[in-house]
């Protein structure tokens, strides 16, 4: 059975293994952020490691193992010297012999396998043809295959091969992904995956042969795509079909419908200054999970001075939705400020019987004489 972990786990765990400088494989499904993960450790890995200078920021020499030929893509090329021959190591590899980096290993279950066979050394003794890494460089490594995993076109790692790695699985979750996009995607995009997780990326059943699945990457690059297009606003079917070929036809088709009525989703302040709080009345559980959420990132509501008129606004929508939400409601307003938290207390009472109250929020308010 595979221990998966999502990346916030993971990011607690690698300073440990990188104090030691034991190589690090991570293992996981192609574009959850694996790459990513790598580049942002450069910064952070001359502190994990308590160098001198903590500011030095690694340089990231990666190469493709799949891309390498044979195992002379490590090895470097043979030189005289004298009577006797040498090897002479790539420029990458001397780099990483020669100053602290992180030597970056993408794909090697995807390399030939007398370049598996020459890795073999480099994560067990550190050198490859008689020459040494630095002894501050990090060896990293990434693949999609993994026990279990059978999607990928990908070679299979034996005991031993394992045994030179610390090999971490990884299986973000969706909060990973929103918390990574949050201001750097469109609203839409981000919106539509934080009330549809389900399509953020491909979780249940076999992958189809030549079919075209959403993932975390795929989103970002569509992102990327429709920058300054106009398409997010206007929703033609242009839109359905370009989607389409990023993240795939049901994924796009539910994104298509979600933008062509975003224009006219209710917001917090919707909710609070103007009491649209009836076009919300229709609304499923996890629609209101949505919008009380976005009142809680909105923090810049409670710096205004919210005046009574406001505070019935949001106790007027506190009174139309379920119990286990309405308390979630008052928690995320607490939360942000304390006085409009009772505030919002006082106006709910003051609005229906406190025994209903009560019932409905199971015991968590005391009731008020």
């Amino acid at each position: 059975m595979t221990m998966h972990i999502d990346f916030d786990t993971l990011k607690r765990l690698l300073p440990h293994v990188i104090r030691s400088r034991k190589p690090i494989l991570i293992r996981g499904k192609h574009g959850i952020g694996k790459s990513e993960i790598v580049y942002q450790l450069a910064p952070k890995v001359a502190e994990f490691m308590h160098l001198a200078d903590k500011s030095y920021v690694y340089p990231i020499v990666e190469r493709r193992a799949s891309q390498m030929a044979d195992a002379g893509d490590l090895m470097g090329l043979p030189t005289m010297d004298g009577e006797t021959t040498q090897f002479l190591p790539m420029k990458w590899f001397h780099q990483a012999c020669s100053q602290p980096c992180i030597l970056f290993l993408d794909e090697i279950d995807r390399a030939p396998s007398d370049v598996r066979q020459a890795i073999f050394e480099l994560t067990d003794s550190r050198k490859i043809a008689g020459h040494t890494l630095h002894k501050d460089t990090l060896i990293v490594a990434c693949v999609n295959g993994g026990q279990g995993e059978n999607q990928y076109q990908v070679g299979e790692m034996d005991p031993a091969e394992l045994s030179r790695w610390t090999v971490f699985d990884v299986k973000p979750s969706t909060g990973d992904w929103l918390t990574h996009a949050k201001e750097k995607i469109e609203p839409q995009i981000y919106d539509f995956i934080k009330g549809s997780p389900s399509f953020l990326e491909h979780s249940q059943g076999e992958f189809e042969p030549n079919k075209v699945y959403p993932s975390r990457r795929s989103w970002f690059r569509l992102n990327d795509a429709l920058a300054n297009s106009g398409l997010l606003e206007e929703s033609p079917h242009d839109l359905l079909f370009l989607a389409s070929a990023f993240v795939g036809h049901e994924a796009a088709t539910q994104f298509h419908d979600f933008c062509k009525n975003y224009s006219t989703q209710v917001t917090p302040e919707d909710i609070i200054f103007h009491g649209k709080y009836n076009k919300t009345a229709n609304w499923e559980i996890n629609q209101h999970a949505n919008l009380i959420d976005k009142i809680g990132e909105k923090t810049n509501l409670f710096k205004e001075t919210l005046n009574t008129k406001h505070i019935e606004n949001l106790a007027r929508y506190f009174l139309t939705i379920h119990a286990e939400l309405a308390m979630k409601l008052w928690e995320t307003v607490t939360l942000q400020h304390a006085e409009v938290g009772i505030a919002l207390y006082e106006a709910v009472i003051d609005g229906r019987a406190i025994s209903d109250y009560i019932a409905e929020l199971n015991g968590a308010v005391e009731e008020k004489k």
